[in-house]
This record gives structure tokens, C-alpha cells and sequence, in this order.
């Protein structure tokens, strides 16, 4: 028998913040989405560690940044 999981309105949230993130900084979403860590609650999963977003033109998004982003 197999488990059904859902996604939580936290863990939508995330995805969708790692969508805003890549299309504002015309990055690879794929590093973002591979990086979360998921845990599964009453309520659904939940990513434990959901990105940032940056909203300031003057801050360049580096290689450093993704890997922080996926920690």
C-alpha cells in the first residue's frame, strides 16, 4: 500500500518563492527545488529549509548564494 503525500500551503509557498527567485534573477530553479529538505507533518510536507527572496537590483545573486539557498 502506498502513502499519499501532500504538499502543505507552507511547502507551496516555498516552491512558489523558488519560482519568484528564478525568474527575477533568470536562474536554473532545478538546484533550488533539489536542495529542499522535506518533512512530512500532519498537515502535509513541509520544507524545513525554504529560500529567500531578493527584491534589491544592486545585490548580484552568486554561485555562494544558491548553495546557501539549499542548505
Amino acid at each position: 500500500m502506498e502513502t499519499e503525500l501532500r504538499l502543505s500551503n507552507q511547502a507551496m509557498g516555498a516552491v512558489m518563492m523558488a519560482l519568484q527567485e528564478s525568474l527575477m534573477n533568470q536562474l536554473d530553479i532545478v538546484p533550488i527545488l533539489k536542495g529542499f529538505k522535506l518533512e512530512n507533518t500532519v498537515d502535509g510536507l513541509i520544507i524545513v529549509n525554504p529560500p529567500t527572496v531578493r527584491v534589491s537590483d544592486d545585490s548580484a545573486i552568486t554561485v555562494e548564494d544558491l548553495e546557501n539557498m539549499v542548505k
